[in-house]
């Protein structure tokens, strides 16, 4: 019986979906299935998606849309109708996850609360030091001391976010501040997402529209943003950091002033 449903956005990147999937393949929790996202990728890499989705143990469903632009939320939105569990947990094909990611935001889980982990976003030399194979055994969890080392004499950074406490004393310390959503790692009740209808589809382009909206919206709803930094722990795989338009910015401001936490534009029109 499915518990939990991985909702994975996903663009092109072949090479990198096939390191995070190593990464839920590892996981200490097994009960979930893996719904990816994607956001228009060719057919030739939407081949490479099926063929890969029959080589793992749990569950995959891919689900893709014509490329016209950046329509992340609108595929995302798809995913939550499809999903088999009342539990979702967001992770952009990115993001290689812990082994206890899954397990972590599960265990966690509570009504009309959503969580947050953070991510460390690693260096181009250590992304490249990935394959598959290492991946699958850890390599990342079990050279925490080369990603120290790369945060202070090479490019990697937040690597802090990279140690996972399992100690009750450390998770509350360091959990202690508030923090926002984060797009790439949250989790959330099904029925407490579509209390305000989803995602606003409205954003089309990187940024705010994934997170700073939601955790906005969710807030206006009652839903309590907790954080699981140090918990639910993801290393980001390198890429240039891409454009935040201003639309995005001001679109926000229109959302805020309206104070409504449904949007018009997400999963029901």
């Amino acid at each position: 019986m499915i518990k939990a449903s991985v909702i994975l956005a996903f663009y092109k990147r072949i090479d990198y979906l096939k390191l995070v999937l190593k990464g839920f393949e590892r996981q200490t929790f097994h009960d979930f299935e893996i719904i990816i996202a994607d956001d228009g990728s060719s057919p030739m890499e939407v081949y490479e998606v099926e063929k890969l989705s029959k080589s793992f143990s749990f569950p995959i469903t891919h689900l893709w849309h014509e490329d016209k632009g950046f329509r992340k939320n609108k595929i995302l939105n798809r995913a939550i109708v499809s999903a088999n569990s009342d539990y979702l947990i967001f992770v952009d094909a990115d993001c290689v996850p812990h082994s206890e990611f899954v397990a972590e935001h599960f265990n966690y889980r509570n009504s009309k609360t959503c969580f947050t982990g953070r991510r460390v976003n690693l260096s181009e030399r250590i992304t490249g030091c990935l394959t598959p194979q290492r991946t699958a055994e850890g390599f990342l969890e079990k050279n925490l001391v080369m990603l120290i080392e790369d945060g202070i004499f090479g490019k990697s950074f937040d690597v802090e976010k990279g140690f996972y406490f399992r100690c009750e004393i450390l998770r509350k310390f360091f959990n202690k501040k508030k923090r926002g959503i984060v797009g790439c790692n949250f989790s959330i009740h099904k029925e407490d997402f579509l209390k305000i209808n989803g995602f606003d589809e409205r954003y089309e382009a990187p940024s705010i529209g994934e997170d700073s909206d939601v955790e906005y919206r969710l807030r206006l709803c009652g839903v309590e943003i907790k954080s699981l930094n140090n918990i639910a722990v993801q290393y980001h795989l390198y890429h240039k950091l891409q454009n935040r338009p201003q639309k995005n910015l001001n679109l926000f401001e229109e959302v805020k002033s309206s104070g409504e936490y449904y949007t018009r534009y997400g999963i029901i029109r």
